[in-house]
């Protein structure tokens, strides 16, 4: 009996010590980046609610995985402790399924390592090593699981109303009186135009011939119009890496966010008028000095976000180590020798090297989400794209050669 009475204060103490070791390590993610708690007294009233209700939400992941489909964060474009408090509430169940149960939730698992993979992550597991470690969950060895292409769905004409429809009738009736009526009409003036043609034959001679070839030619003018050929929808084009806007950059200016101490501000050519503003989170693992003058790669087309107060017009393609930012470092993905600021940077193969970037990728289409899992370097350190359907290798490249990682293999591009 005494201890059927201490099994629930057993159960009730380990509860209290997960949402203390939760709270210790949102509270340590938030003081590396302070934008997660939100900017205004609105957004941080809302990710607050939205932070209290993750517990339950990591309980049933099937029903999660649904609602994740079509976000990347849980409130707004950008990361918040939310996320950082889901992220700690999945950690036990993501590190002790079995990896054939990922494929079955696909965006559950696309959203845990997104939000394992941000700066203020690392740097809350460096602060409590023992409470959410990171989980090395190897992507490339996962089945594919199937996509599902969802037709556009054809919206069907309303029925008309009961009183429209005996209206329509009685209006099909009336025309149907009025046809007899004017066919009748018409039949008497032929009958009378026959009669008075015929009279003028017996006395002039030749006219109803001649009325005859004039009717003929009348009823020839008179033909039917084509039919318009429907006119045939463009289907929408089928996702591919291609839609994806990366170009050569070189960093003119760089400096520490006042308002964020993980991120960097560098003014970057792309090639265009101005340089771009982007934000990045390499404090921890790069000086300015490191970064100011180098060429990189840019994902230009991702839509623009504000951090901390600052717009970022784009990111810079960086790759960490398959054991973890922390653990092997991080690096910049370089051009080939001599690239130029704003040169195109592709795919290689037949289906992409040709392909034109969305001017904008829409958030809603996840286009970004769907292809960077796959963003690798080779045993080469070459950057590639790895078709998860046919293992295929598509390298990264400019028209005068191979993007490349100084020493990192088997890196993820992020």
């Amino acid at each position: 009996m005494i201890l059927a009475r201490l099994r629930p204060t057993r159960i009730y103490t380990h509860a209290l010590r997960t949402m203390s070791s939760v709270s210790q390590f949102v509270s340590a993610a938030v003081n590396a980046d302070p934008s997660l708690a939100g900017a205004s007294d609105k957004d941080k009233a809302a990710i607050t609610q939205l932070e209290a209700e993750t517990e339950g939400l990591a309980k049933d992941l099937s029903k999660l995985n649904e609602k994740l489909n079509p976000l990347t964060y849980l409130y707004s474009n950008a990361p918040s402790s939310a996320d950082i408090s889901l992220y700690c509430h999945l950690h036990p169940s993501i590190a002790a399924a079995p990896s054939s149960q990922h494929p079955s939730q696909p965006s559950v698992l696309r959203y845990f390592l997104q939000i394992q993979s941000l700066p203020p992550v690392h740097s809350a597991q460096s602060a409590l090593p023992n409470a959410f470690p990171p989980l090395d969950i190897d992507i490339t060895a996962l089945p594919t699981p199937p996509r599902q292409v969802i037709a556009p769905v054809k919206k069907e004409k309303k029925a008309k109303a009961p009183a429209g429809a005996a209206a329509a009738e009685g209006q099909q009736q009336g025309e149907g009186i009025v046809a007899a009526v004017t066919a009748g009409a018409a039949s008497a003036a032929a009958a009378v135009g026959d009669a008075v043609a015929a009279a003028k034959d017996a006395i002039v001679g030749g006219g109803k011939d001649a009325k005859k070839e004039a009717k003929e030619a009348k009823k020839k003018e008179k033909k039917e119009k084509p039919a318009k050929a429907p006119v045939a929808k463009e289907e929408p084009a089928a996702p591919a890496p291609s839609m994806i806007d990366m170009r050569v950059g070189k960093v003119l200016e760089v400096s520490k966010h006042p308002d964020a101490d993980s991120l960097y501000i560098e003014k970057i050519d792309v090639g265009e008028a101005e340089p771009r503003t982007i934000c990045s989170g390499l404090v921890k693992y790069m000086k300015e000095e490191d970064i100011l003058g180098q060429s990189l790669v840019i994902i230009a087309n991702l839509k623009p976000v504000k951090m901390r107060g600052v717009t970022s017009q784009g990111m810079v393609l960086c790759a960490s180590a398959k054991d973890g930012k922390d653990a092997g470092g991080i690096e910049f993905v370089s051009p080939p020798e001599g690239s130029q600021p704003g040169e195109r940077i592709y795919f290689e193969g037949e289906k992409y090297e040709n392909g034109v970037p969305e001017a904008v990728l829409n958030p809603k289409k996840k286009i970004w989400e769907m292809f960077q899992p796959d963003f690798v370097t080779t045993s080469e350190l070459e950057a590639a794209w790895i078709d998860p359907a046919t293992k295929s290798v598509h390298r990264m490249r400019t028209k005068d050669g191979v993007c490349k990682s100084k020493t990192l293999v088997g890196a993820s591009l992020s």
